[in-house]
Parts: C-alpha cells; sequence; structure tokens
C-alpha cells in the first residue's frame, strides 16, 4: 500500500519520503530507530553522567542572554537535589527566550556535557510544567528516526505509528517457514517490529544500542537472508544464459609456464586449476579471485587467457584506472608476444587511427586479447567472439558498466565467462555475504623470494631522518616512494579556517630535490597528462629517477622490483585498505624492504589503531578484518548492487555468527519455498534487486 493511504501524506511529503526510499507502508516498518530515548524516568541533577542523556524536572534559576560572537541564551536551573545545571542555545527568537522565567518549572531532555560553569545541556528538548501538573511520565522507550530532509522527527514518528496500527496479524506477515523460524528461536516478525519501534519499559537500553536484543537479531536475520537470496538469485540468472565451453589442449598455457623463471605456487595452481574446470562448462564462470598485494594473481588470469584463446575465442581485461591497465598491458605482452598472441590496447588517451586501427582489430579477431579501461565498454566497441571478461579491482566499476562488458560477448543467450580480481582481501563474513553470487578462489601463499616489509611509525618532525634515510638507500642503488597525499598545497577555505596539515605532493617534490642533490627526484599525480605520467613512471621502472614523489595514484599495479623503501606522509590520513595497498609496491623483490609511516601528532584513537594494526602484520586478510571492524562493510566494498553498504537492520560484523545459518537457509528457500523467497526479497530490497545477473 502506497504512503499516500495514511492521514496527512499528501503529494509533497510523498516525495520528500520517497528521497530516503520510503514507497509503502512496508517500508515505514522497516524505517527502524537509530536509537531510543529514555523519558521513562526523572533523574536528579545531582546524579547526572556526562554523556548520558537523560530527563531532568527543574526550577528555571536565571536567564543570561549574550552576544559576545553569535547570539546565545544561557538558562541556569536547578532541582530538589539542591545541583545547579546549565542549558545552552544558539537558535532562539524573544518570543522563546522570553517564556523561561525564573521559577518557572521546566521537564528537559538531553546530553550533559562539561561547561564553563559545571554541566550544561545544549539544545535539550524541554517542556514547562504547570504547578499542579505531576508530569505524567511515557510508558516506553521513546524512538528517534534517521532523519529525511523536510519531515519533522514528530512527524516521523507519527507516520510510523500509523503504518504499525495496520500491521496485520502474525501469520500474514510471516514470510519465514515455520520450522526455519523456530530454529533461529527469535519469535514472529510482527513481534519483533512492534518491539523495535516500541521498546517496552523493563526492556535493557544497552541491548538495543548493541544491535543484539532478540528483536533486532530477528529483523537481521531476516534481511541477511533476503540478501543472501538476491544474490543466489542473480547467480540462477546469469547461470540460466549458458556459455561456450573453453578446451583447448592446454598447449599455449604449457608454453607460458615453460618461460617464466619461477614456477606457480601451489595457491596459483590450485585457483589455475578451478577456472580451467569451471571454463570447460556450458555455463558463464563467475569467479573472484582474491589474493594479497604480490600474491601473482596477473599471472593466473593471463593463463586463463591462453587458454580462452586456444579454445578460439577472444579476452577483454579491464581495470579502473589507465595505470593499473597500463601495468597489465606490459605484463601481457611480456609474456604472450613471445607465443605470437597480440595484445590491443584500448584507453580513453587512444584516438585517431590508433583508434580505429585497433578497433577494427578487435572487430575481425586479429586481437585475440584486448586490455583497457572504461573504453572497452563504448558503444563503438565490438567484438567478434568474446568468451573471457576479465575485471581488475571490480568493486571500482558500477553494475552498468560490468553488465555493459558482458553483453558485448553476447552470443543469443550465450555470454562470456567471468573473471574478477581483487588484491582487496575480502574477510570471509563479507565474502560469505557480499558475494554469494560468485564462486570464490583465494591465493593465499607469496611466491618464493619475497621479503616482509618491515613497516615503522615516525612522527613528521623527525621529517630530516627521513630524508636521511633515502639518502642512504639511494646511496645503496635502491629506489625510494614518497607518498603524499594532496597534489598541492591546501589554502584556507574561508576567514579562520584551519589550514589543512598535509604536505603536498608539488611541494615535497621541490623539498626533496633540495635535500637530495646528486639525485634524481620524480614526480606523479592524477592531475597530470597520461603521457606525462607514463613517461615518469618509465623513467622510475628503468632506474633513472631515484625517487618518486606520488600522491595514492601509484596505490595499484605499479611493480619496480628495486624500490625497497616507501615512506607515506600524513598517513593518520589514509584507511588501512588503502595503507595496505600502498605498502605493496615495496618488497616486490628480493632485498629487504621498509615502509615509513609518518604522521602528524596527535592522532585520533582510530588513527591510532590503524598504524598500529599496519606495524604488527602484512597479512592482508588480517588487516582486512581490522578494516571491517574499524570502517563497516559499506566503505570497505564500495556500493553493491544489492545496497549491501545500507543495511537497515543486519551488521556483517556483528551478526557474523548468523550467516552459515542464514546461508543454509537461503539454499532450504530457493529450493523448497521459492514463493516466500521472492516476497522476502521484495519486502527488504524490492528494486535494489533488478541488477540480476550482474
Amino acid at each position: 500500500m502506497p504512503l499516500r493511504v495514511l492521514q496527512g501524506v499528501g503529494k509533497a511529503l510523498a516525495e520528500k519520503l520517497a528521497t530516503r526510499g520510503l514507497l509503502t507502508i512496508q517500508d515505514l516498518w522497516l524505517h527502524l530507530p537509530l536509537r531510543y530515548e529514555d523519558r521513562t524516568k526523572v533523574v536528579p541533577i545531582a546524579s547526572l553522567r556526562l554523556g548520558e542523556a537523560a530527563q531532568v524536572d527543574a526550577r528555571v534559576d536565571a536567564v543570561e542572554r549574550g552576544f559576545r560572537y553569535r547570539p546565545m541564551l544561557r538558562v541556569t536551573v536547578s532541582d530538589e537535589s539542591h545541583a545547579s545545571l546549565g542549558l545552552r542555545f544558539f537558535h532562539f527568537n524573544s518570543a522563546q527566550a522570553a517564556q523561561f522565567l525564573p521559577g518557572r518549572r521546566i521537564r528537559l531532555y538531553g546530553e550533559p556535557r562539561p561547561g564553563g560553569r559545571g554541566l550544561e545541556i545544549v539544545h535539550p528538548s524541554y517542556r514547562f510544567l504547570a504547578e499542579d501538573d505531576a508530569g505524567a511520565l511515557n510508558e516506553r522507550l521513546d524512538p528517534v528516526y534517521p532523519a529525511v530532509e523536510g519531515v519533522g522527527p514528530q512527524t516521523m514518528a507519527k507516520l510510523v505509528a500509523e503504518a504499525l496500527s495496520r500491521l496485520p496479524p502474525a501469520e500474514d506477515l510471516e514470510l519465514l517457514p515455520p520450522a526455519l523460524a523456530a530454529s533461529f528461536g527469535t519469535g514472529t516478525l510482527r513481534e519483533a517490529l512492534l518491539v523495535a519501534h516500541r521498546p517496552p519499559l523493563d526492556a535493557d537500553p544497552a541491548l538495543f544500542a548493541s544491535g543484539h536484543h532478540p528483536a533486532l537479531q530477528r529483523l537481521a536475520i531476516e534481511e541477511l537472508l533476503a540478501h543472501q537470496l538476491s544474490l543466489r538469485r542473480q547467480r540462477i540468472a546469469l547461470r540460466a544464459h549458458g556459455a561456450h565451453p573453453l578446451q583447448g589442449a592446454g598447449a599455449l598455457p604449457a608454453r607460458l609456464r615453460a618461460q617464466l623463471p619461477y614456477a606457480l605456487t601451489g595457491a596459483q595452481a590450485r585457483v589455475y586449476a578451478e577456472i580451467l574446470a569451471d571454463i570447460a562448462q556450458p555455463q558463464p564462470m563467475l569467479r573472484l579471485v582474491q589474493g594479497d598485494v604480490g600474491s601473482g594473481k596477473t599471472i593466473v588470469a593471463a593463463l586463463a587467457a591462453l587458454a580462452a584463446v586456444e579454445a578460439g575465442r577472444q579476452v577483454a581485461l579491464m581495470a579502473p584506472t589507465e595505470l593499473l591497465a597500463e601495468q597489465h598491458l606490459a605484463n601481457l605482452r611480456r609474456w604472450l608476444d613471445p607465443l605470437d598472441v597480440p595484445v590491443a590496447w584500448l584507453a580513453g588517451k587512444v584516438t585517431g587511427k590508433a583508434r580505429a586501427l585497433a578497433l577494427a582489430r578487435i572487430a575481425s579477431g586479429e586481437a585475440p586479447v584486448v586490455v583497457g579501461t572504461h573504453a572497452l565498454m563504448q558503444e563503438g566497441v565490438q567484438f567478434r567472439n568474446l568468451g573471457l571478461a576479465i575485471v581488475d579491482e571490480q568493486h571500482r566499476f558500477g553494475v552498468h558498466q560490468r553488465l555493459s562488458l558482458r553483453d558485448k560477448g553476447r552470443d543469443g543467450e550465450r555470454v562470456p565467462h567471468q573473471l574478477v580480481l581483487t588484491a582487496t582481501p575480502i574477510p570471509r563474513t563479507l565474502a560469505m555475504s557480499a558475494y554469494a553470487d560468485l564462486d570464490v578462489s583465494v591465493i593465499d601463499e607469496m611466491p618464493p623470494g619475497r621479503t616482509p616489509v618491515t613497516t615503522v611509525a615516525v612522527a613528521g618532525s623527525r621529517r630530516d631522518e627521513v630524508v636521511e634515510r633515502i639518502r642512504l638507500a639511494c646511496a645503496e642503488g635502491r629506489q625510494v616512494y614518497w607518498v603524499c597525499t594532496l597534489i598541492d598545497e591546501s589554502e584556507p577555505d574561508g576567514p579562520g579556517a584551519m589550514k589543512i596539515d598535509a604536505q603536498a605532493a608539488q611541494t615535497t617534490y621541490e623539498a626533496l630535490g633540495a635535500a637530495l642533490p646528486g639525485l634524481q627526484v620524480g614526480l606523479l599525480h592524477g592531475r597530470m597528462k597520461p603521457a606525462e605520467k607514463a613517461a615518469v613512471m618509465a623513467r622510475f621502472t628503468a632506474g633513472e629517477l631515484q625517487v618518486l614523489v606520488a600522491t595514492t595514484v601509484i596505490e595499484v599495479g605499479v611493480d619496480v622490483p628495486n624500490a625497497s623503501l616507501m615512506v607515506i606522509e600524513n598517513a593518520e590520513r589514509l584507511g588501512l585498505a588503502q595503507l595496505h595497498q600502498l605498502r605493496g609496491r615495496v618488497g616486490r623483490g628480493a632485498q629487504a624492504s621498509s615502509c615509513v609511516l609518518m604522521y602528524r601528532a596527535p592522532l585520533s584513537q582510530m588513527a591510532r589503531q590503524r598504524i598500529e594494526v599496519m606495524r604488527q602484520t602484512t597479512d592482508g586478510f588480517l588487516i582486512a578484518e581490522k578494516d571491517l571492524e574499524l570502517r563497516g562493510p559499506g566503505e570497505l566494498l564500495g556500493t553493491r548492487q544489492t545496497g549491501l553498504a545500507s543495511f537497515r537492520v543486519a551488521d556483517l560484523v556483528r551478526d557474523a555468527r548468523l550467516l552459515p545459518a542464514v546461508q543454509r537457509a537461503a539454499d532450504h528457500m530457493l529450493s523448497d519455498e521459492p514463493e516466500l523467497a521472492d516476497r522476502i526479497v521484495a519486502r527488504w530490497i524490492g528494486s535494489a534487486s533488478r541488477f540480476a545477473g550482474a
């Protein structure tokens, strides 16, 4: 039922609610409170605790209006505990200020914090009480709903209450099969919704705040189940298309393996075998290969590409940045040129005759392997017979982009096999939920000869020592990265605004050039033209530059084995995943390598935790687990087509223990209760599952 059936919901209000995805009465049932306010009791001022919101009954003692920097209303109140409390308002009008008369009774609610004259509450909610008003207390915790622009909190609470009054009987609302619901032991959905919106007086606020209350867990179970079902449906839809089986004699991959100066690790060989088994099937492969920085994913992808070429099909490899795509191009040409397998290149900077030639070779099949960026998906690009689509760092691409690449190889009801690569290790709990539509392979073994990178944290005040360390490394014939977070010096963005404390790449480049006479220092950042970036990178790779000052543009895809020292400036500004990716640019040769995390004190607690994790381990999966704890799944994965980043109730860290049971439930429902499965997906995800098959 649309929200327009609710009293007071006209066209304008419905449009505002729609901006938050609130379209139906069911959407309001699932629009759960962010938190709860306890107005069931009155707390004496003397018993107030810092940071713990509470309700107080008091009398106005004094009122003071000030205009030092901006208008301010300060009110002092006290109660029978003979303690006083300050109230401060920055947004008020004269009529509001005039209501605060000394001696008048007031009931207020807010969070106490330290003030100049003791405890104070800034902008409390309040109402005045008549002398004969006993002030009835609420019987339940008050829900506070997520803000919707243009919709006041009282209006939202009223709308949700009216929507809840239309909840059907428990048996009509329930979508979990009885045996399944009983196995979770968390009651009915109707009970869970009523308790979540209207917690009883004896409810433990801490259980609600942590999300561990049985009512919230019941809702989380169904939401996790909806996401599992949606992803499984996408996988079923994809596999319904069919694909060309790719089977050859294996001669081309064998020739590549014979020319390599090393043997594949056990993990690489295992993952390659899994890929070969997949692409030999008449259903499309959809496999994610994840491996830590430097674990050797690219050679596995190259072997898979050769298997497809030998079977008479074309291969496309798409990367999110030109720098990363060019790195893949260089590797593939180095490996495949000796085998007489041409590799075409298509990116935004390929124009004119070169672009026309590349397009013609791709369309004719003369180019069996094509490497590129988003340019591969443009309208004018036509493949003769695309059989394998390889996508690197797929979380950086939108769903439409991945679909358009897949559709380049559509042949009637058949689609290409898909291989997805990521150097961002994904915690197991996240992979179980986020990638239920993929088969997951893990390259969990590093190639021999790699030396662990030693990581140290150094305060920015010791910059001169770091520069001296660079001088010594370069004197030994090594090369160095210096990573900055900005390109130019930041300017204050308004009167009195603080200048951002980040050294710019341009300034650092000039400073290091002056501090290290006799050494060649290069500069690389995202605003440079592609040709300029390529020229600088080529000089660094060739050893002509000893020091490369760069922004985080070098995060992925840069491979210079002689670079053994990395300095990351303002490391406190970067997340764990980005720090780990950057650190992966060193330690790619046999010599001992180091990473210096240079930070600006004082560190926030989050930054301190991140730097400590980096110092303790180089294991990308451990780092990813910690990153998931610190940042949450939405940031870690980027946007997913199923709305993963915006779970209403579920939390993949908190609720990881539920995932195995949820997966079993998804299997059962898809096989035995398909209609109920559809309704659960529609309830929780709705139109977000429209990208089935992505």
